[in-house]
């Protein structure tokens, strides 16, 4: 009887900490492309109603994608510009995969946030 309870006990413990390390190794990359999703949507925001162009866009999403610890190539990231500044549409893509190495497994995990904001005019 005690040996069986033991046995539970720390089948529940290692149960346990493989979750924990599953969370521990999966949860960061998803956080960071949420933020980094917000910051997307900021710069599609803005984008549409100032006088950027395309590049500089381009450029500000890497720089955000490099505060959370994401590596971009300008080949990674789509801005689209229909219609005028302000009246128009502009929609910024980015494709990027993460690689995850758990214990005995290694995966990549693909990100592909968007966001497109159309002018009110």
């Amino acid at each position: 009887m005690f040996l069986m309870a033991t046995l539970k006990l720390i089948f529940g413990v290692a149960i346990f900490g493989v979750l924990a390390l599953v969370a521990i190794k999966l949860i960061p990359p998803f956080f960071s492309n949420y933020q980094f999703e917000d910051e997307i949507k900021t710069e599609a925001l803005q984008g549409t109603y100032s006088t950027r162009t395309e590049e500089d866009i381009r450029e500000a999403v890497i720089k955000h994608a490099r505060n959370y610890d994401i590596a971009l190539t300008p080949k990674q990231v789509h801005i689209s510009r229909v219609g005028g500044f302000g009246t128009g549409t502009l929609a910024i893509d980015a494709d990027y995969s993460v690689p995850v190495d758990l214990p005995g497994y290694s995966t990549t995990i693909e990100f592909h946030p968007s966001s497109k904001n159309k002018g009110i005019y």
